[in-house]
């Protein structure tokens, strides 16, 4: 989009108008669409392991894992897509944005404090999370943001390559082996 198409949007506006951008997937951040970038191949590789032992540790369970081709509302108005995410329940395969229980964002060089920080709190105001992961693509190292029995957040960091997340509102662990399977530190 130029600098003078630009307008701000509501995220019903946005939703609708983004399905029609060939060009590339965005996010609505402050009522303007702001285009997402590629990545580098070790952060693509991470998240097709997580997609990959998502869904297979979901098997069965009414919980699906999806692509930042689905968007998350977030109640300020703005439109996230993380790098993965987690819904569970009744889904509508028309639905351009979904309600999830899980989001995970893999870390790069040029959003890294962005997504620590703001992009985290966003997650966090949003009522249906339980679970927030900020996975470090250059260490086998995962920050871990759940809610608590008050559903209150509290973070936990997690460590090694032997480690693993656990993950009991989903009723599953992923083993950090699997997450970064391939990758060489």
């Amino acid at each position: 989009m130029s600098q003078s198409a630009v307008r701000r949007m509501t995220a019903e506006e946005f939703l609708a108008w983004d399905l029609d951008q060939p060009d590339a997937r965005h996010e609505l951040i402050d009522g303007v669409p702001v285009a997402m970038t590629g990545a580098r191949r070790r952060h693509d590789r991470i998240v097709v392991n997580a997609l990959a032992e998502l869904r297979a540790r979901l098997r069965g369970s009414p919980c699906v894992p999806f692509t930042a081709d689905t968007a998350v509302r977030i109640p300020n108005g703005n439109v996230r897509r993380p790098d993965i995410g987690v819904v569970c329940g009744p889904d509508d395969d028309d639905q351009t944005y979904v309600a999830p229980r899980l989001v995970i964002e893999v870390l790069s060089p040029t959003t890294r404090s962005f997504d620590r920080v703001r992009k985290l709190e966003e997650y966090k105001s949003s009522p249906t999370l339980d679970y927030v992961l900020l996975v470090d693509p250059d260490a086998p190292e995962v920050l871990l943001w759940s809610r608590d029995a008050a559903r209150a957040w509290t973070s936990t960091v997690i460590e090694g390559i032997e480690a693993a997340i656990d993950l009991p509102a989903l009723g599953i662990a992923l083993p950090l082996g699997e997450l970064y399977a391939g990758i060489s530190f």
